[in-house]
C-alpha cells in the first residue's frame, strides 16, 4: 500500500493532461474525421505539455517525442504498405467476398441447426450473426499469433468486413470488432507476445503467463459480441438509444464479473464447481443485449452471490473492526 499512488494527488498534480483526451473524444463523436481528431489530440498534447506548470515539458524532450513517433511510424508505416500488397490482390481477385459468403453460408446452416433447441434465446437472423462473429474472431485471433496489430487489423477488414456488411452491420462496428480481436491475439498462446514481454520483465514462465493471461483475460473476448448486437455501446454507431446504451453496458459489465470470476475461481471468496459453472453459463446470459436473456442471467447469479456472501460472512467472522 505504501508504493500505491494517491488518487487525490495524482489527480491535482496531473489533471490538465486529461484535456487532450477530451478534445479528441469530443472531435471524434462530433462526426469529424479519425484523422481530424487525432490531430488535435496530438495537438493538445503538445499545448499542455508545454504550459502545464507543474510539469512542463523541454523543447528537447519534444523533439526526443517526435523522433520517436517517426521511428514507429515507420515501423507501421513498413508494415502497412505490405500488406496493401494482400490486400489489392483480395479485392481485385474478389476473394475477401467470396469468404464472407462462405463464413456467412457456414454461419446460417449451423444457426439453422441449433436456433430450434433454444428457440427462445434468439431467431435464426441472430444466431447467424453470432456465429458469423464467432468464425471472424476467431480468424482475427489465428492471424494476429505473430502479426502486428495494425497489420492484422487491415487484413481482417479486407475479409472480414463484407461478411458483416452482408448481415447489416454498421462499417464502424465491423471494423471495431476485429480491431478488438486483433489486440486479443496479443495475450492469446502460442504467440502471446505482451505476455511474453512481460513474462520476460517479471521473469516468470513465458508459456505459463500467456495462458494465465489468456485465462483471465477471456472476459473482454464477450465486449465485441455485445456491441455487434447492441450498436449503441459505441455511443457513434447509427441508431443509438439510451435504452439499448445501457442495458448492453451495464449487462456487459456484469457478464464480464461473472465470467472472470469463474475464470478466476475468486468472486467473495473461494468459488465451487458448481458456482463456477453456474456464474460462467450467466455470463453469456447477461451480456446477450436483451432484457430477457438478462433477467434469466440475473436469476442463475443470484444464488451464486448468496453463496459467495456467505462464504465470505464466515470466513471474516473473526475479524473484529
Amino acid at each position: 500500500p505504501e508504493e500505491m499512488p494517491n488518487a487525490k494527488e495524482v489527480i491535482k498534480r496531473d489533471w490538465p493532461t486529461i484535456i487532450p483526451l477530451i478534445a479528441l473524444s469530443t472531435i471524434l463523436m462530433s462526426g469529424y474525421t479519425p484523422y481530424m481528431a487525432a490531430f488535435w489530440g496530438i495537438t493538445g498534447c503538445i499545448v499542455v505539455g508545454l504550459l502545464n506548470p507543474r510539469r512542463r515539458i523541454h523543447w528537447k524532450e519534444l523533439v526526443d517525442a517526435f523522433v520517436t513517433g517517426a521511428k514507429y511510424a515507420l515501423a507501421v508505416g513498413v508494415a502497412a504498405a505490405t500488406v496493401g500488397i494482400i490486400v489489392g490482390v483480395v479485392t481485385l481477385t474478389g476473394v475477401g467476398f467470396k469468404i464472407s459468403y462462405v463464413v456467412t453460408s457456414a454461419a446460417g446452416d449451423i444457426a439453422a441447426a441449433i436456433q430450434p433447441l433454444v428457440p427462445w434465446l434468439a431467431d435464426v437472423k441472430a444466431m447467424t450473426l453470432f456465429f458469423t462473429l464467432l468464425l471472424t474472431g476467431i480468424v482475427c485471433i489465428l492471424m494476429g499469433c505473430g502479426i502486428p496489430t495494425t497489420a492484422n487489423y487491415l487484413i481482417m477488414v479486407t475479409v472480414a468486413a463484407p461478411a458483416l456488411g452482408l448481415l447489416g452491420v454498421a462499417p464502424i462496428v465491423a471494423h471495431f470488432f476485429v480491431f478488438y480481436y486483433g489486440v486479443l491475439a496479443d495475450i492469446t498462446p502460442p504467440v502471446a507476445l505482451a505476455a511474453y514481454a512481460a513474462a520476460s520483465m517479471a521473469g516468470a514462465d513465458p508459456f505459463k503467463t500467456g495462458n494465465t493471461a489468456f485465462r483471465l483475460g477471456l472476459g473482454k473476448a464477450l465486449v465485441p459480441f455485445v456491441f455487434a448486437f447492441a450498436p449503441s455501446m459505441l455511443l457513434v454507431a447509427p441508431g443509438f438509444t439510451w435504452n439499448e446504451f445501457w442495458l448492453a453496458t451495464l449487462g456487459c459489465a456484469a457478464g464480464i464479473v461473472c465470467l472472470s470470476a469463474a475464470l478466476s475461481g475468486y468472486l467473495f471468496a473461494n468459488m465451487s464447481a458448481w458456482e463456477r459453472w453456474l456464474a460462467g453459463l450467466a455470463a453469456v446470459m447477461l451480456i446477450a443485449p436483451s432484457l430477457t436473456p438478462t433477467l434469466i442471467g440475473i436469476a442463475m447469479i443470484v444464488p451464486v452471490l448468496v453463496s459467495q456472501w456467505s462464504k465470505y460472512k464466515r470466513a471474516n467472522a473473526h475479524v473484529v473492526i
